[in-house]
């Protein structure tokens, strides 16, 4: 588990960012190709890879339905 990944949801957030999102992709790739910087040859798939999670880490957010919180 990448620890500096934060929760991004109510009640652990409340004022969600683009910024947010996209630092937590950019940390989930990182974490996970083991580069925190990739080799100019690996930056297009490692880019790719983050605007992708970041899409989907955005539609996730807006389609949870967090009990309790209306």
């Amino acid at each position: 588990m990448c620890r500096s990944i934060k929760t991004l949801r109510p009640p652990y957030a409340d004022d969600v960012t683009d910024g947010d999102i996209r630092a937590a992709a950019l940390q989930y790739v990182r974490k996970i190709s083991g580069f925190r910087a990739p080799a100019a040859h690996n930056a297009p798939a490692f880019e790719q890879a983050v605007d992708e999670i970041e899409k989907a880490t955005a539609t996730l957010l807006a389609s949870l339905e967090v009990r309790g919180s209306r």
